[in-house]
């Protein structure tokens, strides 16, 4: 049986272990939202989001608080699954996954449309180019500034004809959604735009 002292150091010992537990989860949830912390974690993605808003016009903040939204910079994010008689997993709610949840019959056009052979979602480079083409292709199709990270982000959750038919003004959780796609999209343009000219690039 346990003596007194060693229940205390039991017990101790397990509440030490959940506290830290409890901070280290903190630390990578301040690392999401601090946008520079977290591209001093991946510096290989600073070289595909300047890649990005050369060839396709999209800034990088504007990307960044895409995927904030789709995946919260998750690579392998898939969407939860449908519950058969409440409590068996059936079919996922969508073919969306990735950084940039990209649907299915969305990515094989875009990798047709840009002759690509081989690209996965869980890549981040590949995630940004596809949300610079979409965005780029909203941009030119609906005339939304490409800096319109509220319009871009309703085109995108909605697809181009989605939004020429208005389909998003019924829609007030995604019209709050967008919402704060923009406000996270400004909180991210001076951090992002410094950490540009401060922080080497890795391939």
């Amino acid at each position: 049986m346990l003596t007194i002292f060693s229940r205390f150091l039991l017990i101790s010992f397990l509440v030490f272990s959940f506290v830290n537990s409890g901070n280290a989860m903190s630390r990578i949830a301040s690392k999401k939202s601090d946008i520079c912390s977290l591209l001093r974690l991946h510096r290989g993605w600073i070289r595909p989001l300047k890649k990005v808003e050369k060839k396709w016009g999209i800034p990088a903040h504007v990307q960044l608080a895409t995927i904030w939204k789709e995946s919260s910079f998750t690579r392998n994010a898939r969407t939860s699954r449908k519950k058969i008689f409440g409590f068996i997993p059936g079919q996922r709610r969508s073919t969306a996954q990735g950084y940039a949840q990209a649907l299915d019959g969305t990515w094989r056009e875009y990798k047709k449309s840009n002759g690509i052979r081989f690209a996965s979602r869980a890549n981040f480079g590949h995630s940004v180019d596809f949300i610079g083409w979409y965005m780029h292709n909203a941009s030119k199709s609906l005339g939304i500034s490409k800096n319109d990270a509220f319009r871009q982000y309703l085109a995108y959750h909605e697809g181009v004809s989605g939004y020429k038919r208005g389909s998003h003004k019924s829609k007030q959780w995604l019209i709050t959604t967008a919402k704060a796609v923009d406000a996270k999209a400004k909180l991210y343009k001076g951090p992002v735009s410094y950490t540009h000219l401060t922080l080497p690039t890795k391939a």
